[in-house]
């Protein structure tokens, strides 16, 4: 139990989960909402793929930056000394090759995918590029794996394996929009806690360079101009049950307002409670567009 709890806190909770909802409301889109059983496998060695790629980038991510942890993330497993080095690249590369390898078995383009996606991951934590070290190419990175890779490009794996076209509808574009911009905002609001270390290790984040306030206005703006897009989105063109969106896009919007208020900067739990909670919007999104597909 002790390893289990350890390889789960290595392998980042909120990212899994937030993996697992992408991949099945994706899954579900495709399928129209109907006949999930019909194509199991497919969901499974996605999914398996997925959850493996996050557990590789997140770990070399660990791997990279096990000094600057000790500052801004002690609790994590190498930076609290509960992981070996030796432990955690093994659990790296298994990762690697389950991502590779069921991801094959997928198919060739998700292949494809995921490696773009790995190479977008190592170019973000590891030398020479080092993308998170500047708060733009950080926030370009992320956003185009969870908002545009991932939203467009598995939707289109499924879409073809089930389907047999590459057809993307507009309520894709809508969530993948969203999640853009929502990609974006926890670029920006992951290193709000975690300024004391950023600036010792010279990583430019946006809360580094302009402050925590700038950075908690912007990705809130950012989020907001999301929900609008939606609202509107939902109002003009959903093809059906437009009223569903809009009262659950207008109620997540005022409990996300909500989240914003309640963060007080100088306290650092409460703005790590604050990017928690952010999450639960993102796992939401998911949610919101696979039981909109369903009805």
């Amino acid at each position: 139990m002790k390893a289990a709890k350890i390889l789960w806190q290595f392998s980042r909770p909120h990212t899994i989960i937030g993996s697992v909802c992408s991949i099945t409301a994706l899954y579900i889109i495709a399928n129209n909402g109907s006949n999930l059983l019909q194509h199991g496998w497919l969901y499974a060695t996605t999914l398996i793929a997925a959850l493996a790629c996050n557990v590789f980038i997140v770990g070399i991510n660990q791997l990279a930056d096990v000094e600057m942890d000790k500052i801004n993330k002690p609790y994590l497993p190498l930076a609290a000394g509960t992981l070996s080095r030796k432990n955690a690249l093994i659990i790296v590369y298994t990762a690697l090759v389950m991502a590779l390898v069921f991801a094959l078995l997928a198919s060739l383009f998700y292949f494809a995918l995921i490696i773009i996606i790995l190479l977008i991951g190592i170019a973000y934590s590891l030398p020479p590029l080092y993308l998170k070290q500047h708060h733009l190419p950080a926030a370009l990175a992320i956003t185009l794996v969870r908002g545009l890779l991932v939203n467009v490009g598995i939707f289109l794996h499924f879409q073809k394996t089930i389907n047999g076209n590459y057809e993307l509808p507009g309520h894709i574009w809508c969530l993948a929009f969203f999640i853009m911009a929502f990609s974006i905002a926890i670029a920006w609001f992951k290193d709000l806690p975690d300024t004391e270390g950023d600036k010792k290790f010279h990583v430019r984040t946006l809360a580094v360079l302009y402050s925590k306030k700038n950075a908690l206005l912007g990705g809130t703006l950012l989020v907001g101009a999301a929900y609008i897009f939606v609202l509107a989105w939902s109002f003009l063109y959903a093809i059906k049950n437009p009223w569903y969106l809009i009262v659950t896009h207008g109620s997540l919007f005022i409990f996300f307002l909500l989240n914003y208020f309640s963060v007080k900067l100088e306290d650092k739990n409460s703005v790590k409670k604050f990017y928690l909670r952010f999450w639960v919007f993102f796992f939401a999104e998911y949610i919101l567009f696979a039981v909109w597909v369903m009805l």
